[in-house]
């Protein structure tokens, strides 16, 4: 299993703190280095963050883990990520979603409706874009062209039943974002099952690309930075169920997070992205003594 290394998006941060995760990430041995998004929160721009990642990183590769694509205009994303692509030289997988939460979607005029059947429509515009078509009847293409041929590789953040059968027609695998408050094992295993069910159900030949995301803290204070990460995060949805998510977060131990790499592991995760709850750089190194890597 790979292990992924997310930069701290969605906590206070500076240039200084970028510099130093991206370069400190990009001397390994993290497989990629992830940047998600949020719109209503004190987080940097998604686009923004991942091209300074492109520019300060030469091995690792680029993830967003995800674009809340509904939210956006897909020709808009396509150039986007299309740039990020040339910046990074072809190191981007592209991770969308719909997200959960509206606020995010009315704060810069997205629509909240369809936002299921839009993001398939969305994918396909922008593999045509990608693929040189011009937008509409007379319009010059959009470019950057990207690296890779076809363009990125695109990850969906899906979890139901629904959301995998329509995944599955234009994904190369499944971000599972139910899994950052903690690891269970059996309901892991399931997730796994479901999405490689998915992909036999709608013909696929090849095996799905399965990750997982985990907030996790380690060092002094880990426990309360942990639980104050996940109350700030979930907020949006009410005190009471931010309270009570925040009290079901234990990543905070060396042990526990080691145990959720082995678990992770056995039940065939083939990559995990970390999620830290600090700017502070020398979270990479606690890190990776408490994993021995």
């Amino acid at each position: 299993m790979d292990i992924a290394m997310t930069l701290p998006t969605m906590v206070a941060h500076d240039r200084a703190d970028t510099l130093a995760w991206c370069r400190s990430v990009d001397e390994g041995p993290w497989s990629s280095l992830a940047i998600p998004e949020r719109i209503t929160y004190p987080a940097h721009n998604w686009v923004v963050e991942a091209s300074a990642a492109a520019a300060l990183t030469e091995r690792v590769r680029l993830w967003t883990t995800i674009i809340v694509l509904p939210a956006h205009d897909a020709v808009d994303v396509a150039k986007q990520t299309a740039s990020i692509d040339v910046l990074s030289d072809g190191r981007l997988t592209v991770g969308v979603g719909v997200g959960g939460r509206e606020h995010d979607y009315r704060a810069i005029n997205g629509s909240f409706e369809r936002r299921w059947a839009r993001m398939d429509e969305q994918v396909a515009t922008m593999r045509r874009i990608w693929a040189g078509e011009p937008p509409f009847e007379g319009a010059d293409p959009v470019g950057p062209p990207p690296v890779q041929a076809g363009g990125p590789p695109i990850v969906a953040g899906v979890m139901g039943p629904k959301a995998l059968a329509r995944a599955s027609k234009w994904a190369v695998g499944v971000d599972d974002g139910g899994t950052v408050f903690g690891i269970d094992p059996v309901a892991v295993a399931a997730s796994f099952d479901r999405v490689r069910q998915a992909w036999v159900d709608a013909g696929r030949t090849e095996a799905p690309h399965l990750s997982v995301s985990l907030w996790y803290a380690l060092g002094d204070g880990a426990d309360e930075r942990l639980r104050d990460y996940g109350y700030s995060y979930m907020k949006i949805f009410g005190d009471d169920l931010a309270t009570a998510m925040a009290g079901m977060l234990t990543m905070s131990t060396p042990a526990a997070l080691a145990e959720a790499v082995a678990t992770l592991e056995e039940v065939g995760c083939d990559e995990l992205f970390l999620v830290p709850t600090t700017a502070d750089v020398t979270e990479l190194d606690r890190t990776r003594e408490a994993l021995g890597i």
